[in-house]
């Protein structure tokens, strides 16, 4: 078997987030070619693609005018999240910033105006705890009027514009997996609530139908899972259009309403579903390697779908589905840095039990090796928590089983995918159980006879982070080594120091600073430092703004003091995730290093 080292895995690319152009002849999307993502555009026949933005700095969308030839892209700077707002035309010859008056506020995106003529965006530019929505008009030269159309509370969000241009739907958001939805009248300024008053459910992938008169959307309202829907704007009255015991990932309504697109997420694989509304009956799905959907738009037209497809043995790319020869191409053919696609291993869906009698469910990758003796492991925790570890391409992945590594990606408690019931199980007082679940995943792995039970390494980023440190503080003769990378240490700082629109919605989820204190004290790895026993790597991004790099400084200096192995890196120039390959360069050789050095 051929060597590669690291740097080829981290080499390899993917391409997503696919918008048609006005004439649907070309789509623009992201890939991360030239190190971190940016702006491409390609023939939708295929071909070459073209560069349009030329950054140090992730590009994080990019839209085109359903009218003119420019498009809408949002950009950050260093990792900050502040995402600010660019017109470009569509070759990229141009560009120019549209909301430089706001350079540290965050814009979401809400869309462009049937017309072309207005943009939608939210912002916390009046408080930065609050969002509020703001139309601006967008002409030849870029920058126009800006109006502040609805001044709100919380987090709120633009989802869609009606098709006379006269009013708006907005997702205000209680939790990660609450909102409700209300229609905004843009001359009169009236609010009307869509849904029923903080049901305790989720309203989520809005499709407004052509004439105005209904949602097409996805909801768990009654429901564990979320499920298709319409949502009549007239009466009010919501209707189920299927029941799968599956959630649902994406919802897409054609712009001539005939076709309506339903994506379920099954253990983790994408399954197409796609009604005629018209003459009411099924259609063929898009035929296409088994693997996740992650996005997907209908050409202006509605006679083709762009979407983006990834599995475990392929990265990321755009595909083209054209509903009328029912006919499937992929478009863009991302790199794969010289490795045969046959190198990359397909997880085994597993489960293991844990202490309640339940059934958790994972995916374990093996490495592709003739060797005798039994692979050290990874168990890799995703972030969220409301996430969840499915079959999406990972070079990090891909890379550790080369090198002979065996990878454990669990979906404890409190992930998504399984239902809202499971999603809650590690809500606030319940927290502990999650960690549990993942000290159920290592005995259940060492009992297994698959891996060797001296070597196993605990790795996570964000809220996998904490479980990293959990699980090294709570079950510390478990584990050999652990990878903490942007991962919270102490509740209580984070939550008080986390972007302040963020606090309200993660409190639901740990545990509010004002009623659970106690609580977010007692289960915070910085308060059992002297039970981790084994080595630590801490990875952090000095500009993230959801979890602080003091959550890193904290535990690393915790441990310094007692003389216990950990180690540190520090990236000026990142936020939550290191994104850019120069530094993904310095990270992921620094983290093989350091398993190498205490796992063999």
């Amino acid at each position: 078997m051929a060597g590669y080292d690291f740097a080829r895995y981290l080499k390899i690319r993917s391409a997503y987030d696919a918008h048609f152009a006005p004439d649907n002849t070309k789509v623009a999307f992201l890939t991360n070619i030239t190190g971190v993502p940016q702006v491409w555009q390609v023939s939708t026949n295929g071909g070459w693609p073209e560069q349009c933005t030329f950054f140090d700095d992730r590009v994080s969308f990019v839209e085109y005018s359903p009218v003119h030839e420019c498009a809408i892209f949002g950009m950050d700077i260093g990792g900050s999240e502040q995402t600010q707002l660019y017109l470009m035309t569509t070759n990229g010859e141009h560009t120019i910033s549209l909301t430089a008056a706001a350079p540290t506020s965050i814009h979401t995106f809400g869309g462009w105006s049937p017309d072309g003529t207005s943009i939608a965006f939210s912002a916390n530019r009046r408080d930065l705890a609050h969002f509020d929505v703001y139309v601006q008009t967008v002409g030849p030269c870029g920058e126009g009027d800006v109006q502040c159309v609805y001044e709100g509370s919380g987090t709120n969000r633009v989802v869609g514009w009606g098709p006379d241009g006269t009013w708006l739907i907005i997702s205000y958001h209680h939790a990660n997996q609450h909102n409700d939805l209300y229609r905004l009248d843009l001359n009169s300024r009236e609010l009307q609530l869509l849904t029923p008053d903080n049901s305790g459910a989720q309203f989520v992938d809005i499709n407004i139908t052509p004439d105005g008169r209904g949602l097409y959307l996805a909801t768990d309202l009654h429901n564990d899972f979320v499920r298709p829907a319409y949502l009549d704007l007239a009466t009010l009255e919501l209707q189920r259009l299927d029941d799968v015991p599956w959630d649902i990932d994406i919802v897409r309504l054609s712009p001539n309403g005939q076709f309506l697109v339903v994506i379920t997420n099954e253990a983790g694989y994408s399954r197409w579903h796609i009604r005629d509304l018209v003459h009411e009956q099924d259609i063929a799905a898009p035929t296409n390697p088994p693997g996740m959907c992650m996005f997907a738009d209908f050409a202006h037209d509605s006679a083709a779908l762009a979407f983006t497809l990834t599995g475990p043995q392929n990265p990321a790319d755009i595909w083209i589905y054209d509903l009328q020869s029912e006919q499937t191409r992929q478009i863009t053919h991302s790199s794969s840095a010289g490795i045969p696609h046959t190198r990359f291993v397909v997880p085994e869906p597993v489960h293991f039990p844990t202490f309640d009698q339940r059934q958790i469910p994972g995916g374990l990758y093996l490495p592709q090796t003739t060797s005798d003796t039994k692979p050290p492991v990874v168990i890799d925790v995703h972030g969220g928590p409301e996430s969840q570890r499915r079959v999406e391409f990972n070079p990090i992945y891909q890379y550790f089983l080369h090198c002979g590594y065996a990878i454990f990606a669990p979906n404890v408690r409190g992930s998504t995918g399984y239902g809202r019931a499971f999603s809650q199980l590690d809500d606030v007082e319940k927290r502990m159980d999650s960690v549990k679940d993942l000290a159920h995943a290592a005995y259940w792995l060492k009992d297994s006879g698959i891996v060797d039970p001296q070597r196993v390494a605990v790795m996570g980023g964000s809220y996998g982070g904490f479980m990293v440190l959990a699980a090294l503080t709570n079950y510390p003769d478990l584990w050999t080594v652990g990878v903490d990378v942007v991962g919270i240490a102490n509740f209580v700082t984070f939550l008080a120091n986390t972007s302040p629109w963020r606090r309200h919605l993660r409190e639901v989820e740990y545990g509010s600073l004002a009623r659970d204190r106690e609580l977010l004290e007692r289960i915070s790895p910085i308060h059992k430092v002297d039970q981790i026993r084994v080595p630590l790597m801490v990875i952090h991004g000095a500009n993230d703004p959801r979890v602080p790099i003091g959550e890193a400084e904290q535990i690393v200096e915790s441990i310094k003091q007692r003389n216990g192995i950990v180690e540190y890196l520090r990236f000026d120039d990142e936020g939550h995730g290191i994104i850019k390959l120069t530094n993904r360069l310095i990270c992921y050789p620094a983290i093989e290093r350091f398993l190498n050095n205490h796992l063999h």
